[in-house]
This record gives structure tokens, sequence and C-alpha cells, in this order.
């Protein structure tokens, strides 16, 4: 293999840069081209490609975001799209092509892989949504992040005396919610794959009011209900003020953690040892801390299993 593709598609996640830098340098420490495309699928079909060098992912190691920009594309879903796609990698001798992103981006990998292209995805999504790997790039950033908004809330509230709503993403997957709800001694974390009452948060509040404290912190996955609609349901039957805070994109920004900066350096480097094998539609993950690769359509249709263990420690941990 001669020459080799890397784009970026999707939400960004922390951590998508240093796949990109272990990707480039992997691949010339080998002798092999590498072509940046940028904005994702949208740049492949435009065309939106330039030869990367060492110099080209010097000091990003570091940064949040994507420095080959992302997008989401709706031409590239239809055959026309793809047909462009393809047209575009032969021109360019791109023989092999890394993608990072989350499924939709998985699910473009393994067309082109049906296509003859050899392809390999890294899983880079701050939502922690796929079944088939215990971590996905960016998800550790995004909970400290969250993590660091819970402090500062907490300082807030404990002036006033009141309780915080702080909703975070992950509309299909609470593991934001959970996971930073968990290491910020959250009272209630309300995530998608869970039932939850109002009045047990209620109760759970009025408790730990009787006994002297002053602040709660409820984590609310977004799109489990209005946040505004429940903080005021809160309120009026607590007589505790609700207040309610959306992070919203500043979850998606940042440094990477070690952990993630540390994991796409693997996975980067993995993905081009698969090409220079002959792999093709496959994903890396990691299972019980050791990387693994297995099939696209395999690795979506693992169904991502919820930690109920965890959600119940973070009951425990609450009272």
């Amino acid at each position: 293999m001669k020459t080799i593709g890397v784009l970026t598609s999707g939400g960004d996640a922390p951590g998508m840069n240093a796949a990109i830098r272990a990707v480039v340098r992997s691949a010339i420490y080998n002798n092999i081209k590498v072509m940046g495309i940028e904005r994702g699928y949208n740049g492949l079909i435009n065309g939106d490609i330039r030869e990367m060098d060492l110099s080209s992912v010097g000091d990003i190691i570091h940064r949040g975001g994507t420095v080959l920009k992302t997008a989401r594309s709706e031409e590239f879903k239809t055959e026309k799209g793809r047909k462009k796609a393809l047209n575009v990698l032969k021109i360019f001798g791109i023989e092999g092509l890394v993608v990072i992103g989350g499924d939709g981006s998985f699910r473009g990998a393994e067309k082109l892989s049906q296509e003859g292209i050899k392809t390999i995805g890294i899983p880079g999504t701050i939502d922690n949504d796929l079944g088939y790997t215990d971590f996905t790039i960016g998800f550790d950033t995004a909970v400290n992040t969250v993590l660091d908004s819970i402090s500062k809330i907490r300082d807030t509230s404990a002036s006033h005396g009141r309780a915080n709503i702080i909703e975070v993403m992950g509309r299909h997957c609470g593991d934001i919610a959970l996971y930073s709800g968990l290491a910020g001694g959250a009272e209630s974390v309300i995530v998608p794959e869970e039932d939850f009452s109002v009045d047990e948060i209620c109760k759970k509040l009025i408790q730990g009011k009787n006994r002297g404290k002053l602040h709660s912190i409820i984590m609310l996955a977004e799109g489990i209900g209005n946040a505004f609609e429940i903080g005021k349901e809160i309120e009026e039957k607590t007589g505790i003020e609700t207040r309610v805070t959306i992070l919203g994109h500043v979850q998606r920004g940042g440094t990477p953690t070690a952990f993630d900066r540390i994991l796409a350096s693997k996975m980067g480097a993995k993905a081009v040892e698969l090409l220079m094998k002959g792999s093709s539609g496959r994903v890396i993950g990691i299972k019980e801390n050791k990387l693994v690769d297995m099939d696209i359509e395999e690795a979506l249709s693992i169904e991502k299993i919820f930690d109920n263990e965890t959600h119940e420690l973070t009951k425990i941990l609450s009272i």
C-alpha cells in the first residue's frame, strides 16, 4: 500500500487530533503517503484533500476538535454521492482509508469497503454509545469537562441553598451523565436507559435538606424530558429553589485527557498496521484494556449495554 487517506466525520471529539497524528506518523514511518481529507465525506466528494507530512501534525496532540474539520454529508448517503467519492479516491491514488467518527461514519466506511476500498474505523464520539468497545475517543475528556462544571456549579449552589439540574449530552446513551454524576457526587442521575420518578428525586432532596445539606446536583441526559419543566416541578413540590444549567457543546471542546490521547494514539497506529496487512471493513475498539478489531457490520450490531451496576452505585452513595 502506497497511499492512504484519513478523515474525521460526524460530531467532533477531543482526541481526534491525537488519532490523526498517530495515523500520519505511523504511515510515514512505514513509507506510506498520507492524504488528509477535510470536512469528512463532504470533503471526500468535493476533493478537499491535501498531502500530510510530519509537520502537518506537529503540536496537535493536545488540541481539541479536529484539524481536518468535520461535517455530516447527506450526499454521501446516496449512490451518486458515493460514486463521486470513489472517483476522487481513485484520482488521488488512495488505496486505504481511516475513518474517525461514530456509527454513522462507520456505515459510510462499510459502504466504501463494499466497493473495494480498504477501510478501517476508529471510534471518535463523546457519547460512548458504541457497544463493541468499552470506551470511545473523547468520552473521558467530556466526563472530565462535565465534572469541572459540577464543581463550579456546586460552589454557587451551596452559597444559595439551591438544587441544580445539569443537562449533558447523551440523547440515547446516558454514560456521560452516569459517570460524571458518580464522580461528581450527584444526588440523582437521570438517563435514557432507566425510568425515573420526580417524586423519588424530591424525596431525596427533602431528606438531604432536613439533615442540613446546603445544595443538590441532579444530572440529566438531554432529551429525557424538559429540564426546565422538571426543575419547576421539583421546586413546586419541595420548595427548594432549583436552577437549570445546560452544558451543550462545551462538552465537545477542550484539551483531551491523557487517557484519550493515549487511546487515540494506539488506535491510530493500529489502523495503519491493519491497512498494511490488507485488512478492510474493520473497526478498532478497546476491551478489557486491550485493543481489538472486528468487522464493521458485526460491531454495529452489538447492542450498547447500560452499566446498571454503576447506576445502582450512584443511588447507594447519594443517600
